[in-house]
């Protein structure tokens, strides 16, 4: 079975309709921080379930509900969520985690290290530097996974 999973990070309060066109169709979401604002949640949450950690740019009430980081299972795939890489205290391989996804940087990259899968979207939000704006997508059948890069238009 095929699972489409969607990414995104660092909205920073701004979803655009671009991002939304990209994630619909997803079975689930995640967003890797700096959500913005709780609204930004309930519209991804229209499209699928929202999986989200809290990033540094996130305050409030609404923002302390979330937790620094997470992890999902979905199959034979361990997948952990947190804002920013730097704060990753665990061995991904040694824990059974294929997919790291993280977000803060705002740079779109995907790379392989020791069998595990580092994922950045990028950010879908405000754009920074001459930094592209993009989501990414995972598809996941069985052990397999294929990360991409979305760049979105603006």
């Amino acid at each position: 079975m095929l699972h489409r999973l969607g990414i995104i990070s660092d909205t920073h309060g701004l979803l655009r309709p671009q991002a939304l066109a990209a994630l619909r169709g997803c079975e689930r979401i995640l967003h890797a921080g700096d959500i913005g604002k709780p609204e930004v949640l309930h519209a991804l949450n229209e499209l699928a379930p929202v999986t989200a950690v809290r990033g540094n740019n996130d305050k409030g009430v609404w923002a302390n509900e979330l937790p620094a980081c997470a992890r999902v299972e979905l199959g034979q795939v361990g997948i952990y969520l947190l804002h920013d890489l730097a704060e990753l205290d665990i061995d991904p391989a040694r824990a059974g985690i294929r997919i790291v996804i993280s977000g803060h940087s705002h740079k779109p990259s995907i790379s392989e290290r020791d069998g595990v899968l580092y994922l950045n979207p990028g950010s879908a939000g405000p754009r920074r530097f001459k930094l592209p704006v993009a989501v990414a997508e995972l598809a996941i059948s069985g052990a397999a996974v294929h990360a991409r890069s979305i760049l979105l238009e603006v």
